[in-house]
C-alpha cells in the first residue's frame, strides 16, 4: 500500500496544484466565440520543442534561427543607443534580423552614428540593414549624391538598404517632405544603379494590390508590408499638428491594409504573375502583436517570408537588457510550441 507521504515525494506540488486547479476553474473557461480559429490543433503529433530539432531560416543571403524580424524604430534621440544596442544583443543570442531607423542624419554626419553602429554586437552572420526615406532617395537623385548612400552602408557594415515609402505621413507632417515623382520611378531608378540588395516597406499603412504588383516585379531583396494594425505614421504625425488639421485629415490616417489582406492579395498575385515574379521574400509586419499572428501569416503566405515587430520590441528595449531578453525568449518559445503542435487552416 503506497502511504500519504510517498505519494508527495513523488509529486510534492500535487496538492496545492490542485487547490490551483479548483480555484481557477471557472476563471478558466473560454466561450466559443473567443477561441482563436486560425488553427488546427494537433496535440498528438508532436514532443515538445526542446525534443525537436530547430532548423534554420535562409533569409536575406543568411541564416536566422527564428523567422522573426525586428523592425525599423529609431536613432538621433537620447536612448535610441541604449535600444539600438539593446535590440542587437536580442539579435545576436536569438538569430534575428534587424532594420535600424531612418539613417538620414548619417548622409552626411557621423554626430549620431553611435546610435546606429550596431555591427561589432549583432555579428556578420545574421542580416543587419540601413535605412532611408524615399525623399531624401528622390533627393540624392535629383543631386546626383546617390554614392552618398554607399558611403553610409559602408560605415554602418549595412548588408543592403530599407527604403520606406511614407507619402502620407510626409503630407500629414508638420515638417513633411513632398515627392516630385512617382516613388516606384525613384525605386526602379535606384536598383539599377545600387549594388547592394534593396528591401522597400511602407509605415504603417500598408500598400494595396497595384503597388504590391508593381514591387513584386523588380528585384528587390525583399518587400516589407508595414501593414495598417501596428504603428501608424501617418497618424502619429497628425497628433504633432494642430487641432484644425487632426479634425479635416483625420480619416487618412485611417486608411490602409492589414497584414492579413496583404498576404491574401500577395499570394492572388504570385498566380497573377508568376514568371514575372522578380521579389521572392517577404517581411510581414504591422499588427503582428505575437507568436501566433507571426506564425499564421508566415505559414498562410505562399513566398518564403519572415514576420517582424516594432512596437513590442521597443516597449521592452528602452529599460535593461534582461527585460528585452526576457520578452524575446517568451516569443521565441511560443513560436517554436505553436511549429510543434498548430496547423493554419
Amino acid at each position: 500500500m503506497i502511504t500519504k507521504e510517498l505519494k508527495n515525494l513523488e509529486d510534492p506540488t500535487a496538492a496545492s496544484r490542485k487547490r490551483d486547479h479548483i480555484q481557477l476553474a471557472f476563471q478558466s473557461q473560454i466561450e466559443e466565440r473567443k477561441l482563436d480559429q486560425r488553427f488546427y490543433y494537433e496535440p498528438l503529433l508532436s514532443p515538445h520543442p526542446e525534443y525537436l530539432e530547430q532548423k534554420g531560416i535562409s533569409f536575406l543571403g543568411k541564416q536566422l534561427k527564428t523567422p522573426i524580424w525586428v523592425s525599423s524604430m529609431t536613432g538621433g534621440t537620447e536612448m535610441a543607443q541604449r535600444i539600438n544596442h539593446n535590440l542587437a544583443r536580442a539579435c545576436k543570442e536569438f538569430g534575428m534580423g534587424m532594420g535600424l531607423g531612418s539613417c538620414r542624419a548619417l548622409l552626411r554626419s557621423d554626430e549620431t552614428l553611435a546610435d546606429f553602429d550596431i555591427r561589432e554586437i549583432m555579428g556578420d552572420e545574421l542580416p543587419l540593414y540601413a535605412n532611408l526615406g524615399i525623399a531624401q532617395i528622390e533627393e540624392l537623385v535629383e543631386r546626383q549624391e546617390v554614392f552618398l548612400i554607399n558611403r553610409m552602408i559602408d560605415k554602418l557594415r549595412a548588408d543592403g538598404l530599407i527604403i520606406h515609402v511614407n507619402p502620407l505621413q510626409e503630407w500629414l507632417q508638420p515638417e513633411g517632405d513632398r515627392f516630385k515623382k512617382p516613388p516606384i520611378d525613384t525605386i526602379e531608378y535606384l536598383l539599377e544603379k545600387a549594388d547592394y540588395p534593396i528591401i522597400v516597406k511602407e509605415v504603417g499603412q500598408g500598400m494595396g494590390y497595384e503597388s504590391l504588383k508593381r514591387l513584386f516585379q523588380l528585384p528587390l531583396a525583399a518587400v516589407d508590408f508595414a501593414a495598417n494594425g501596428g504603428t501608424n505614421f501617418a497618424k502619429l504625425e497628425l497628433l504633432r499638428s494642430t487641432s484644425d488639421h487632426q479634425r479635416i485629415y483625420e480619416q487618412l490616417a485611417m486608411l490602409g491594409h492589414s497584414a492579413t489582406e496583404m498576404v491574401l492579395m500577395a499570394n492572388q498575385l504570385i498566380e497573377e504573375i508568376r514568371d514575372k515574379l522578380k521579389c521572392r521574400q517577404v517581411i510581414i509586419s504591422g499588427g503582428v502583436k505575437n507568436f501566433l499572428d507571426g506564425y499564421y501569416l508566415i505559414n498562410k503566405l505562399a513566398l518564403p517570408s519572415i514576420y517582424g515587430q516594432a512596437s513590442g520590441f521597443l516597449k521592452h528595449a528602452t529599460g535593461t537588457y534582461e527585460e528585452l531578453r526576457n520578452y524575446v525568449n517568451m516569443q521565441v518559445k511560443g513560436l517554436e510550441l505553436a511549429g510543434a503542435f498548430l496547423k493554419v487552416k
